[in-house]
């Protein structure tokens, strides 16, 4: 898949030819007051017309980046954050669901960051990116495998969640999974065709915005931006909108099937709230992450797009929530 060394796959082929097991079911929902607070919480992002995608040097035409066009959109709700580990917790215990990684029984761990008491249970590698590894037990209680704890990094992204968890939270939290251009559209925090959400430069006036990879990958990171994984989610200043982090740290879902061309014609479905291709295999997964760097997977522009399957995990991908605006208003 495009963007395969940025996100690899984890489904039933690189199960040892399992079944995909079916998502556990979300036994409760939150309280309606918490799910009011929650919607509470949110940023509103303003409707109106913003220039998606991406042409300039930078881009990966093979991705779909382009074309850049007008793309009209109905107000909305997002976090200001991605899900944290805390949140997640708090959504497994009331609802006692199990991750598809902790279900198939591992999940891709990057090589540095594998926790020394499970270096033994690394069951395999990715062929096209050998600084993944299959580790037996990590999931997002464990994000470096056995011997690591969320409880250290609750302020965090959670990490090792599918698009079928995510949306589970989603649905639990009483919100969904933002589409591809809502993302685009809160990410960018209301510039136009900038790379990032801050502007053009990557450093500006030599001050890191975001949390990436420096040095040469995948051997040396030399953690100038203060972080080798993770970092809390809200680290460096917030776009102008209110997101944090929507370049860096974590990859994050949205609910459109992937398709490098279905967008490309200008057409009613593709221009005004546009939800994707009715079907796919892949599923959209935007902002680069820790591990993203120029020399490989320059994909943390804010343009910058990739995908994976519905029930993949690794520990660079997590998620953030958007809904509709309550019937009453705000």
């Amino acid at each position: 898949m495009s963007g395969a060394c940025c996100a690899p796959a984890s489904g039933g082929d690189s199960g040892g030819g399992r079944e995909i097991p079916e998502p556990s079911a979300v036994r409760l929902q939150a309280s309606e007051r918490e799910r009011a607070q929650g919607l509470r919480a949110m940023l509103r992002i303003p409707g109106g017309t913003f220039s998606m995608g991406g042409d300039d040097s930078d881009a990966f035409p093979e991705d779909g980046e382009g074309p850049v066009r007008a793309v009209r959109l109905s107000p909305f709700l997002i976090d200001a954050t991605a899900v944290t580990n805390r949140q997640f917790a708090a959504f497994v215990r009331a609802s006692g669901y199990r991750t598809d990684a902790e279900r198939y029984g591992w999940s891709y761990v990057f090589y540095a960051l594998v926790h020394p008491g499970a270096r033994h249970l690394v069951r395999d590698t990715v062929a096209q990116a050998p600084w993944w590894l299959a580790v037996e037990g990590a999931c997002w209680q464990a994000p470096y495998g056995p011997g690591s704890s969320w409880t250290e990094l609750s302020n965090h992204p959670v990490v090792h969640v599918s698009w079928r968890d995510a949306s589970a939270y989603a649905a639990w939290a009483g919100k969904r999974l933002p589409t591809e251009a809502e993302w685009e559209r809160a990410a960018r925090g209301g510039l136009e065709r900038s790379r990032f959400p801050w502007g053009d430069e990557l450093l500006p006036r030599g001050q890191h915005r975001c949390n990436i990879w420096q040095g040469r990958f995948p051997q040396v990171n030399t953690g100038e931006d203060g972080y080798l994984g993770t970092a809390p989610v809200k680290t460096f200043r917030p776009n102008n909108f209110g997101l944090y982090n929507t370049s860096g740290n974590v990859w994050e879902w949205c609910s459109d099937w992937w398709s490098t061309t279905w967008h490309a014609a200008d057409r009613p479905e593709t221009r005004q709230d546009p939800a994707g291709p009715p079907a796919g295999e892949t599923k959209v997964i935007r902002g680069g992450s820790y591990l993203c760097h120029a020399s490989y997977c320059n994909r943390y522009r804010v343009a910058a797009r990739t995908s994976n399957t519905p029930d993949s995990s690794t520990g660079h991908m997590g998620f953030r929530c958007a809904s509709d605006l309550p019937r009453t208003g705000r």
